[in-house]
């Protein structure tokens, strides 16, 4: 195979300097912002930045409250990916079989992943609101049993929810195509030598989609870390009492509502730590189990 060159050097970078730009204006710029932002601290009234060193991150790793964030975030990522992956895994097993319709199911599965968070948050808002929603019924029938507005545990179900809701259409994508990959030669070698579904799917498929599980566990986990704050904020606005106060969502509370832009700062270099590590501890372990032949 031959490799493509270009003759002259200015076309090439000609070609490359627009993605260029969109990395160093939306990424590098940011990152070194928030990392100065992170080691210094804005004087009173103005009048520029004084270094402080690791100060900011000294008062966020003995704050209570910063802890029961990360705590809450924890939850809610491995919450949210097993729930998505699980329905996305299920979904895609009975829309892989040929049955009566399943183009329409399939197309019809993958739409949810357009649609934005804020509105899947307002959606969900309105399912799940106990006086008016389609759980108003369930306290008509069991007066107080469903209550987010006032505890805590109800709200952080409801977000759960929303957010596994969200990605599962993503998930569905990716276990349509790894399964509709597997031959179905071997499937039907299978069902020939009398294995039903549910031992084809665990001794067959499962096995040959490993390399899409594992893919599919890092980007869900990294996305429930750093793309929740659209639900959160039309769903709970963080509360009740903290209760929702997702890691991304205090970085926005303290940044932008409470002004402390170099802990927020802070925060966002932590965020961007804990998801390096995890990416690094699935790769570095959870990988060792993946068989890619």
């Amino acid at each position: 195979m031959r490799r493509a060159y270009f003759k002259n050097n200015w076309i090439a970078a000609l070609m490359v300097a627009p993605q260029l730009l969109i990395i160093f204006v939306f990424f590098y710029w940011p990152t070194s912002q928030a990392i100065y932002w992170a080691f210094t601290l804005e004087q009173p009234w103005g009048g520029g930045n004084e270094w402080v060193g690791f100060e900011n991150f000294r008062q966020l790793l003995t704050d209570s409250q910063y802890w029961d964030s990360v705590r809450v975030s924890v939850i809610y990522a491995i919450a949210t990916t097993a729930l998505a992956m699980g329905m996305a895994l299920i979904l895609a097993l009975f829309a892989d079989r040929q049955l009566t319709g399943y183009k329409f199911y399939r197309v019809g599965l993958i739409w949810p992943y357009a649609v934005a968070a804020p509105a899947v948050g307002l959606s969900f808002r309105f399912i799940f609101n106990p006086s008016a929603g389609l759980f108003s019924y369930i306290n008509h029938l069991f007066p107080g049993l469903w209550d987010p507005i006032m505890n805590g545990s109800h709200a952080l179900f409801m977000v759960i929810v929303a957010g596994a809701w969200k990605q599962i259409a993503y998930s569905f994508i990716f276990f349509l195509a790894a399964l509709q990959s597997i031959p179905r030669s071997l499937t039907e070698a299978c069902a020939m030598d009398g294995s039903g579904v549910l031992r084809r799917m665990w001794d067959l498929q499962l096995p040959l989609m490993a390399p899409t599980f594992f893919f599919l566990l890092v980007i869900n986990i990294t996305d429930s870390f750093t793309d929740s704050f659209g639900i959160v904020d039309t769903l709970t606005v963080g509360g009740p009492a903290r209760a929702t106060n997702l890691m991304v969502y205090k970085i926005y509370e303290d940044g932008f509502r409470g002004l402390d832009y170099s802990g927020a700062a802070a925060q966002s270099i932590i965020l961007m730590l804990l998801v390096i590590a995890l990416t690094f501890f699935q790769f570095r372990f959870v990988e060792r189990r993946i068989h890619y032949s």
